[in-house]
């Protein structure tokens, strides 16, 4: 009887989980706006000072459970040597965050380049994309009008998708809530696409 009670309760707690993968330079702000979401949808959460985030070397993960389902970020190294890591982790994504530095006009064209053999990745097609123009916070960055435009010319890889170009700022937490949002409700329509795990809670 127990056993049939505690199956039964892990079914009705289950979540299905979702992966999500937060790509970028360097430098963009990925682990302070991985640390800006659990901060906002994690009760209880202090999120780490930013002023003590470090550029990640390797893999930082996150949980935040939403709307029914259990989202685990991914955010990886954006350094050069790091890069050619990041496809061992697109066949298990459902999503991907890509952080744009909008105050850092000299590597644009990099962060161009490093999006665009991201995004032309087989094991990426479909699957919904948020492009984050992080660092609003700051006077003189590029806006969203701006960044935009440059990021479009890959239209034909990024293809029939759901796809947001969106302002952030990790630093504040502005436009955080919107991106997961959106994300959420992006995910659950792919998900015919590329199902979702299950776990238990």
């Amino acid at each position: 009887m127990y056993t049939l009670l505690s199956g039964f309760y892990k079914y009705l707690t289950q979540k299905d989980e979702y992966c999500i993968l937060i790509l970028g330079l360097d430098n963009a702000g990925k682990t302070t706006y991985l640390e800006a979401a659990k901060t906002k949808f994690t009760k209880n959460y202090r999120g780490m000072n930013p002023s003590k985030i470090t550029t990640t070397v390797g893999l930082n993960i996150g949980q935040i459970d939403i709307a029914g389902i259990r989202m685990s970020f991914w955010d990886l190294g954006g350094q050069q040597e790091l890069q050619s890591l990041w496809d061992k982790y697109y066949s298990e994504s459902h999503a991907v965050i890509y952080v744009v530095d909008s105050n850092d006009r000299v590597r644009m064209n990099e962060s161009k380049e490093v999006f665009d053999r991201m995004i032309s990745n087989e094991y990426l097609s479909g699957i919904p994309l948020l492009v984050l123009a992080n660092k609003q916070d700051l006077p003189d960055c590029m806006g969203v009008r701006e960044i935009k435009p440059v990021f479009q010319e890959a239209g034909h890889l990024i293809g029939r998708r759901d796809c947001l170009v969106m302002p952030v700022s990790a630093l504040t937490g502005e436009g955080v809530d919107e991106g997961i949002k959106w994300l959420v409700e992006s995910i659950k329509r792919n998900s015919i696409v590329r199902p979702p795990k299950t776990e238990d809670t």
